[in-house]
């Protein structure tokens, strides 16, 4: 049950790990909705952009995913 209760806890995160990279999130956002059928790595420099400031802010929030 313990683990329940952390996974929350780093879910109720989520929004200020977001609000920190939201001009990542944007980037990445309209390079998806720039195309109507997304295949696979097309993206996938916005991502990783948007995936490393995610890590980022959860590790200056101490925190993980």
């Amino acid at each position: 049950m313990e683990s329940v209760q952390k996974a929350k806890q780093r879910f109720r995160q989520y929004p200020a790990l977001l609000a920190k990279c939201g001009k990542e999130a944007t980037a990445y956002a309209t390079c998806v909705l720039k195309r109507d059928n997304v295949n696979l790595n097309d993206c996938k420099e916005e991502f990783v952009k948007f995936k490393s400031c995610l890590q980022k802010s959860a590790a200056s929030l101490k925190t993980r995913l």
